[in-house]
């Protein structure tokens, strides 16, 4: 049998002994897999995948085509405003100081610096000439990447940001992330210079400027490219350290180094450059000269940064702070705040308050016995006044010629623009204007031997009715000399001997000798009625240590600019024309000595030196007065409350005695005594009283040849009928004067 096709199908036979056709090689069946969901799962993922994916793709491609385009825009605005910046920028030397006003440094007596006036610029420092330690200190402080960064630091703003957000503030509040460069921006108000047209004073200007905004941060970045692009890491960096402000009146890095440490910028250790360094955080709070102890532990904070940034080796960290920068003599001893304040205003403005230039003045104080008077008088504060006592002192020293050398206006010392009780305070005078009374009468002919009554005496004053001055104790000594009548201060004598010599001459002496305000004008000025100030006094008492002439007191010597060698003004004070004659003034000064070693002056007695003086206490004890003398110097001193409330128990002779003892001991230890000039009375003829017999030779006698008493005894209560002066004024001839007869204090 055929199959289909024409061939049989082979025997039983032939299939059994045929071979076997070969057969194809099999191929290994393929591995099974387990299909991932996402292969299981329709191409392209599910809808919700592939639309989130779509969106977030879209929006990606559009925030870089915009970005991308932003960016370069923003790029474009940046770089023409720094360009900008840069054509507006002005050499670098026109900005090192850009001060409005100038600043007045004073000099003592030997020409050393004491106060600082206006705000100093000590002059030019740069990044390579300062000392390398207060640069590095700088730099480790301000702005560890200064010169790793093109002017902005992305990284200091973000964390500066952060930590202000994580304090409660807001994002510029606080810390800035400010670079250096961009404080120099604000330093210079991004080129926008003072105008006074604008703002009321430089400081508002600057205030203006340190303010903190987006958009002034924002022309901050262009403004900081500009000038490193235009001066240089190292002449930004000279930039902050001539302008920065650094406490006390100091602008710049070289004037705050002279102000505290009496040194040069190119001279500061490590210990000093971290101080200074650690002042541009806060001036005025780690100023040392406000608080020495927390600028020393800034410091220490800024020694720690410097050496962590490898500024300091180990030996140079553990000495600095083992031996922390201290203030230098004159800026410790802050001394002089109230004189330089009286030299300030006794020059022309325009070269002292407002001047534009820097000026320089040569002064007469001395800084050895101005620190001696305020130690002086923070003694007896501590050791004599009582603790709840708000009583006010002044204190003035100066030679007979009227150069001031030391001058205290208060209780508080160190300080600047106080009210100064020694210049400002008219007070009254009370008994410390009898010696010009005395003066009056030894001038016109008198003697220390003289002799006037002491005895109750009134007088008819035109317009105010009787007037009966009295003295502090109430017995009477009849007739004693005029060295006996000063010495007690008795008033009754003292107002004797002005009606003989004069009220007009009593005036002229005093006035001649200094004391300008209006001079009372009844017999109650006799007895200190009128009111002058402590300078004014002391300066008259100058001229009867210095023989009879007149003194200006004063404080400038020479006024310069700084720079200068020509001098712009010159000494304007000094002595003037004779007042009394050199012998009434050896005498009054004899009668003087007699107040301090037998008088009311007794507690300011000198054991060492030879001294002269007169206490002074006003009506209901509201001033109380001690002006003295050695050879060396004059001495003022007063007491009051500034309210002019009574003080409680204290007369001239008392804590104002005791001020001037210990100011004069102090002043005077270790010189040599010298000798007062004086006549005493053994060197003059001797005391005539009444019922005594008179000869027409005695000098006595006035010129109109009357002696100086009659030898008959004058009725009790009347006007002693003493020597004639060439005029005499009667109480009918004078002005009323209330005050006059409240007075009836001794000292």
């Amino acid at each position: 049998m055929k199959r289909p096709g024409g061939r049989r199908p082979p025997l039983a036979a032939e299939r059994r002994y045929a071979p076997e056709p070969p057969q194809p090689k099999a191929k290994p069946a393929p591995k099974t897999r387990t299909p991932s969901r996402a292969a299981s799962a329709p191409r392209g993922g599910s809808w919700p995948v592939r639309m989130l994916t779509g969106t977030v793709g879209f929006f990606w491609r559009l925030f870089w085509a915009i970005g991308w385009r932003i960016a370069a825009v923003l790029a474009i605005i940046i770089g023409l405003a720094t360009f900008y910046f840069y054509a507006q920028l002005p050499p670098l030397a026109d900005l090192i100081d850009a001060r409005s006003k100038g600043s007045v440094t004073m000099l003592d007596r030997n020409g050393k610096v004491f106060a600082w006036r206006g705000e100093t610029f000590g002059g030019k420092v740069t990044a390579e000439t300062v000392s390398p330690y207060l640069r590095n200190a700088i730099v480790a402080t301000e702005d560890k990447r200064f010169y790793g960064h093109f002017g902005i630091s992305p990284r200091g703003i973000a964390s500066a940001i952060s930590i202000n957000l994580s304090e409660g503030r807001g994002p510029l509040e606080g810390n800035g992330g400010s670079t250096i460069t961009q404080q120099v921006a604000k330093l210079i108000c991004l080129g926008v210079p003072y105008d006074p047209k604008q703002w009321k004073t430089e400081s508002d200007y600057e205030a203006d400027c340190r303010q903190s905004s987006i958009v002034r941060k924002l022309k901050e970045v262009p403004f900081s490219f500009a000038m490193e692009a235009k001066y240089g890491k190292d002449s930004v960096l000279t930039l902050y350290l001539n302008r920065a402000y650094l406490g006390a009146g100091t602008r710049g890095f070289e004037a705050a180094a002279q102000r505290y440490f009496g040194i040069s910028a190119n001279e500061v250790n490590p210990s000093q450059a971290a101080m200074l360094a650690g002042l541009l955080k806060a001036p005025t709070r780690y100023a040392p000269t406000a608080d020495l102890k927390r600028a020393q532990d800034r410091a220490a904070v800024v020694l720690g940064l410097m050496y962590e940034q490898g500024y300091l080796t180990d030996a140079q960290y553990q000495d600095a702070l083992a031996n922390p920068a201290r203030l230098s003599a004159a800026a410790e001893a802050r001394a002089g705040g109230y004189f330089a304040d009286w030299v300030m205003d006794a020059g022309p403005a325009f070269l002292t308050q407002d001047t534009t230039e820097d000026v320089i003045i040569q002064t007469t104080l001395d800084q050895t016995i101005q620190k001696k008077a305020e130690d002086a008088l923070a003694w007896v504060i501590e050791n004599k006044f009582k603790p709840e006592s708000k009583a006010q002192a002044a204190i003035v020293v100066m030679s007979s010629d009227g150069a001031v050398r030391a001058m205290v206006g208060g209780r508080k010392t160190q300080v600047a623009g106080e009210f100064n009780r020694a210049t400002q305070a008219l007070r009254q005078t009370g008994s410390t204007f009898k010696p010009f009374v005395y003066a009056a009468a030894l001038d016109l002919g008198y003697t220390l031997n003289s002799v006037v009554e002491d005895a109750p005496i009134c007088l008819n004053v035109k317009g105010s009715g009787q007037w009966c001055p009295k003295n502090y104790e109430p017995e009477f000594r009849g007739f004693i000399t005029l060295t006996e009548a000063l010495t007690n201060s008795l008033n009754t004598s003292t107002v004797r001997v002005a009606e003989a010599v004069g009220l007009d001459a009593v005036r002229n002496v005093a006035s001649s000798f200094g004391l300008q305000s209006d001079l009372a004008a009844g017999p109650a000025v006799a007895l200190g009625a009128s009111e002058a100030t402590l300078l004014e006094m002391t300066g008259a008492y100058a001229g009867i240590l210095n023989g009879g002439s007149s003194v200006r007191p004063y404080g400038l010597v020479e006024l310069r600019i700084q720079g200068d060698d020509v001098a712009l003004m010159g000494q304007e004070g000094g002595m003037g024309e004779r007042v009394i004659s050199e012998e009434a003034a050896k005498q009054l000064t004899y009668i003087m000595t007699q107040v301090m070693q037998k008088g009311t002056g007794k507690r300011a007695l000198l054991g060492s030196h030879d001294a002269a003086g007169k206490t002074g206490t006003t009506s209901d004890y509201r001033d109380a007065w001690f002006i003295g003398f050695t050879a060396d110097y004059v001495t003022g001193v007063w007491m009051g409350n500034d309210d002019n409330k009574p003080l409680t128990g204290v007369t001239g002779g008392g804590l104002p005695a005791d001020i001037w003892k210990e100011v004069m001991t102090r002043i005077e230890e270790g010189m040599p005594n010298t000798p007062l000039p004086m006549i005493t009375p053994d060197q003059m003829p001797p005391p005539q009283y009444p019922g005594q017999t008179y000869s027409t030779n005695d000098p006595v006698y006035d010129g109109a040849g009357q002696p100086a008493y009659p030898e008959t005894q004058p009725t009790p209560g009347q006007p002693q009928p003493q020597a004639q002066a060439p005029r005499r004024e009667t109480a009918e001839d004078v002005i009323i004067d209330v005050l006059g007869r409240l007075l009836g204090g001794r000292n």
